[in-house]
């Protein structure tokens, strides 16, 4: 699998091999990660009182008969301003799990995909003068994005990269340590650098390495 290189001046070098192969996951199993990484991000805090829980008398408002209007038997009723709420939301718990392997595998699948698609650019020796985004902005310009979102992915943490790409729109910056799954999905265009992408290898040959290994413990 090959991927574009570009430099930060915008000049192509050629392709790179991504030295990333397909895990193999399906469509499905990558839904099923993008579905558990959103649900584990709801904080499930929504809540409602019923008519047991707001404020007010639990005496009749009027009398049954004789006042030519309709029958009541609290001012809490659902049926009434201020009353409660029937079948509303309560503080639950939205988290789902996955197995750690099925979500490296939807994760590794997803990268090799937008790589084939063309989705995906590498940036050689990225350096940045100082924490200007004018200076930043120069360099995603001239790099072929489309138009499109563009996710940046960098390795080590640069105070002049960071201050320089916190304000700029349709670019946001994420380290390739915490980079996930809904991310890789979610932008039109990904920049990494090249010891980013090299981070993003060693995180999953180091996963597959210790895999192996306890294999053969076992066996």
């Amino acid at each position: 699998m090959k991927v574009k290189l570009y430099d930060q001046h915008g000049k192509a070098h050629g392709d790179m091999d991504l030295k990333i192969q397909s895990s193999g996951a399906s469509t499905q199993l990558i839904q099923d990660a993008v579905v558990t990484y959103r649900a584990n991000q709801r904080q499930g805090n929504a809540s409602t009182k019923t008519r047991g829980e707001v404020a007010g008398s639990g005496k009749k408002p009027w009398r049954q008969k004789g006042t030519g209007r309709a029958r009541a038997g609290s001012i809490r009723s659902p049926l009434w301003r201020h009353g409660g709420v029937v079948h509303g939301p309560k503080p639950r718990d939205y988290s789902k799990s996955m197995p750690k392997q099925m979500k490296r595998s939807a994760f590794q699948n997803a990268l090799v995909q937008r790589a084939e698609a063309g989705d995906m650019i590498v940036l050689r020796g990225l350096k940045l003068s100082s924490p200007k985004t004018r200076e930043f902005a120069a360099i995603v310009d001239k790099l072929p994005l489309d138009g499109c979102r563009a996710l940046f992915v960098y390795a080590d943490p640069d105070k002049n990269l960071l201050l320089a790409g916190r304000n700029l729109p349709r670019v946001d910056i994420v380290s390739a340590e915490s980079l996930n799954l809904y991310q890789l999905l979610m932008y039109g265009k990904l920049i990494f650098t090249e010891d980013a992408l090299e981070k993003v290898r060693a995180r999953l040959s180091e996963k597959t390495g210790k895999k192996i290994a306890a294999k053969k413990g076992d066996a």
